[in-house]
């Protein structure tokens, strides 16, 4: 084997070999299982089944735990070191501490017992808690400022969350002082300090030390408090007490940043960055505090500066100050675990205002009902095999090497994601739908690139080489400007937008490397064992010379008007297209004596024209009656109820309760996703300014805005849709779609300009036109198929995504060809001088040549 395929093949290897390392296992293993296998131990296997039955005994209690909590509670109780029983795991020998020791590693093994790639909350539920703001608290705040420290709140909560991982929570406000939380793939039973760690203040306080009074032997001064700091690095306890001012000579709202460091003997330590008045004020304390210290120092009077560290009320270190320190920094030190050092630095950078009480903790089930998930998964089968079956239909080997990178893609994007421990949610899915589409175009441009060499009369080998070679730009180009959209996402968004973020940069850069690499090493290993001799498709659109320029102006003005039909429909229908996850609504909690399936709850709403109903089964942690909760519109929530009870008599429905609940895609999600959409969009234009040349990149950007405008018109007109939390990110798969369609067009317009040195520019833009149309038409099929499939046969908010991506696939098509060509022309007249005059490639002219060739005395024969 060739060494230049031997690397190709070696890499993709060891790739594929990592990505399924993180893949496997697919689900979550049984914790007991798991560990007793892992260790081998038949100690720790007795001690294990102890576990067990602690776990059985305790469940339908107040306090059910699961058998991680019981064999953790058992070990630190009875002083069980369980590192011990696992060979090759050591700990750091300074922690001598059994249960610190144990708080290291249980946790680990419970995160080594779980697939490493997550579902959302719209696919297999978690846990759902409401605080209630401490009413004393809150009547404290002017009435005026209660709505936006309630805001401030559910902000701070969601930046918390959401350092579990890219897990999307739904944080939003429920009557006048709660806040719902639910969070997908948590279980208290396993993580019973994560609510803590979500409602903690973080109050930081630092509060000087008395100098000399001792509480062992003095009275306390006056305006001081006792306190005390408790060392347990060790098996025994530490206790160290200290006279502490009452007032605070500074607060944790002059800290801009707070992270954990690894100090110098090996420790964890959390670092503070004050912000610049609060360098000051630190400076002036430690100022203060040092002087005591020399003075003491000198006078041998025993007097020393201490500065008291303070976290919501408990005293967490007080070093000894020896001088002013102005750098505007400090440390927390206490012997923290990594986890507790992180979850503190998370907890001082997002300090809650309000105190928070738990009031409800329930299970809750998918907020994408099973019957939705069962009907995408039915829908996506049935899509890949028509996709499938097109591409080998057409392409024939080729089609069946395409389909294969394109697996290959789809499993790096997924290893690359469970590495991450990504949560895979719904607009995470879109992102895998975007990286398909995007590869199957890839391999769509190099076979059409390659037949267009063998037309030419090359040989395979050389049209296999050509092909490439001329389409690396193109599918760099297109790649990269998606690439943009995802960093703007990743950067600036927040809950599904980041989610698409990340599964979309990420699938930009699997797609590449599919295409180039997987692709042309299969193909080239195919011709060179003699396996393919020849490179057979079927044909469409052979040699056609359609005149596009010559439709420019009436396709401008039709799709514009539609465009304007659709905006004024918008602004006429406002405040009745956005959907729960935008406004909020009525919350009923009802019990039954009779489960029915989410399918026949929302088919019996819609019978009774209610509008838009989310319905989720849900369970008090701990044991308890399961319950059902149905969200609704505004006003909206007891005709539900009402029409249940007279839809299903027999089902026994009674209504527990109801609440107005807040939008879960909060003012700060909307924000950001537009301020997304319009920094990338800024950013495309740079992009293919600096590639290519400014007219290209306003024609991108105006069909860029055009199919965005289109598709919500679309939307919007017809009857029976709503604005829900996934329509962003189908909004933002339109933006990544029309992009990669846009930049293969013009792509092959800068080619053909420098190869055309003397046609006109309305010339060129048909001839590259015509050369990527069956480009153009394959790749909207194959997309189609797979859209459209999930449009028919997939049910809820699927069928919206794909109603949405549908549109945007043919307005994407449709807006390369009448909208960004056209409007690259408008802007250069009609001029190619215009055109070269900033172009990246200027071609040389026949009589440019040849006056170069007299100028120079030399003679050149055409």
């Amino acid at each position: 084997m060739s060494g230049k395929y031997f690397w190709k093949l070696a890499l993709t290897a060891v790739i594929v070999a990592f990505c399924l390392s993180y893949l496997v296992p697919m689900s979550d293993q049984d914790f007991a299982e798991h560990v007793t296998e892992r260790s081998g131990d038949p100690e720790f296997a007795a001690l294990v089944e102890r576990a067990k039955t602690v776990s059985e005994e305790s469940q339908g209690s107040d306090r059910a735990l699961s058998v991680y909590m019981a064999l953790k509670s058992i070990a630190n109780e009875e002083r069980i070191d369980i590192s011990q029983y696992f060979e090759g795991l050591e700990l750091e020998s300074s922690l001598r501490n059994v249960e610190k020791r144990n708080n290291i590693l249980l946790p680990e093994l419970l995160e080594d017992s779980k697939a490493n790639l997550k579902k959302g909350l719209d696919i297999q539920g978690g846990i759902s808690v409401t605080f209630e703001v401490d009413p004393v608290a809150l009547a404290e705040v002017p009435a005026a400022q209660r709505n936006e420290k309630l805001a401030d709140a559910i902000n701070i909560i969601e930046r918390r969350v959401n350092t579990y991982g890219v897990s999307e929570p739904i944080v939003r406000p429920v009557g006048e002082n709660r806040i719902e939380v639910q969070i997908a793939g948590v279980n208290t039973k396993d993580n019973p300090d994560i609510i803590e760690t979500i409602k903690a203040p973080a109050r930081l306080e630092f509060r000087e030390v008395h100098p000399n009074a001792d509480p062992r032997t003095d009275p306390r001064p006056t305006g001081y408090i006792e306190m005390e700091e408790v060392d347990d690095n060790g098996d025994q306890e530490i206790v160290r007490r200290y006279y502490v001012k009452r007032l605070p000579a500074l607060t944790g709202k002059y800290v801009s940043d707070a992270f954990p460091r690894t100090n110098q003997v090996g420790g964890l330590e959390v670092i503070l960055q004050f912000n610049d008045e609060g360098a000051e004020l630190f400076a002036d304390v430690t100022e203060r505090l040092g002087a005591i210290t020399e003075r003491g120092i000198q006078t041998r009077s025993g007097e020393v500066g201490l500065l008291a560290i303070v976290l919501d009320g408990q005293l967490q270190s007080a070093p000894r100050v020896g001088e002013r320190i102005a750098g505007g920094s400090a440390q927390i030190t206490g012997n923290y675990t990594q986890r507790e050092a992180i979850n503190l630095a998370n907890t001082l950078n997002n300090p809650l205002e309000l105190p928070l009480e738990v009031v409800e903790m329930y299970e809750v089930g998918p907020s994408m009902a099973k019957d939705s998930i069962d009907s995408g998964v039915k829908a996506s089968i049935i899509g890949v095999t028509a996709v499938s079956a097109f591409m080998i239909a057409y392409f024939m080997i080729g089609g069946v090497v395409a389909l294969i990178s394109v697996i290959f893609n789809v499993v790096i994007v997924l290893g690359v994601l469970a590495s991450y421990n990504a949560t895979l949610t719904l607009p995470g899915i879109a992102g895998i739908v975007l990286t398909v589409g995007m590869a199957v175009d890839a391999n769509i441009l190099i076979f059409e690139r390659i037949r267009e060499e063998l037309r030419a009369g090359k040989s395979l080998k050389s049209a296999v080489e050509g092909g490439f070679d001329k389409v690396f730009s193109t599918i760099f180009d297109a790649n990269v400007t998606t690439l943009l959209v995802s960093f703007v996402m990743l950067g600036l968004g927040t809950g599904p937008v980041k989610g698409f973020g990340l599964t979309l940069a990420i699938g930009v850069i699997t797609t590449m490397f599919c295409a180039l690499v997987v692709t042309r090493l299969m193909l080239e290993l195919l011709f060179t064992s003699g396996a393919l001799k020849k490179f057979k498709t079927l044909s469409l659109f052979n040699a056609s010379n359609i005149d596009f320029m010559k439709f420019r102006k009436p396709a401008f003005l039709a799709s514009w008007c539609l465009v304007a039909v659709g905006v004024i429909v918008l602004a006429t229908k406002w405040d009745n297209i956005w959907g729960i996850d935008f406004t909020g609504g009525d919350e009923v909690i009802m019990s039954f004596t009779e489960r029915l399936d989410e399918a026949q709850i929302r088919d019996a709403l819609a019978a009774a024209d209610i509008g838009e109903v989310n319905p989720l089964y849900q369970a008090q942690l701990g044991g308890g009656d399961e319950l059902l909760r149905i969200q609704t519109g505004f006003e909206k929530g007891v005709p539900a109820v009402e029409a249940l009870i007279k839809a299903f008599p027999e089902a026994g429905y009674e209504m527990l309760g109801k609440n107005e609940i807040g939008p879960s895609v909060g003012a700060e999600i909307q924000k950001n996703a537009l301020l997304s959409i319009a920094l990338a969009l800024g950013l495309i234009l740079l992009y293919i300014a600096f590639r290519f040349e400014i007219g290209y990149g306003i024609g991108a950007v105006v069909a860029t805005i055009h199919d965005i405008l289109l598709t919500i018109g679309v939307f919007v007109l017809v009857p029976g849709h709503q604005f829900t939390a996934p329509m962003v990110a189908a909004i933002l798969l339109i933006v990544g779609y029309s992009l990669n369609d846009t930049i293969v067009v013009f792509d092959r317009i800068r080619e053909e300009l420098t190869l055309r040195p003397t046609s006109k520019l309305r010339e060129v833009i048909n001839i590259a036109m015509n050369a990527v149309i069956t480009r153009s038409v394959l790749t909207s099929i194959t997309t189609l198929l797979a859209s459209v499939s999930l449009m028919v046969f997939g049910k809820g908010v699927i069928n919206d995504i794909a109603f949405t991506f549908t549109i945007g696939i043919i307005t994407g098509t449709f807006s390369s060809i009448f909208i960004a060509s056209p409007v690259f022309y408008f802007y250069h007249k009609g001029d190619r001088r215009s055109v070269e005059s900033s172009h990246d490639i200027v071609p040389e002219y026949d009589w440019q040549v040849s006056t170069k060739v007299a100028s120079s005395g030399t003679s050149k024969d055409d």
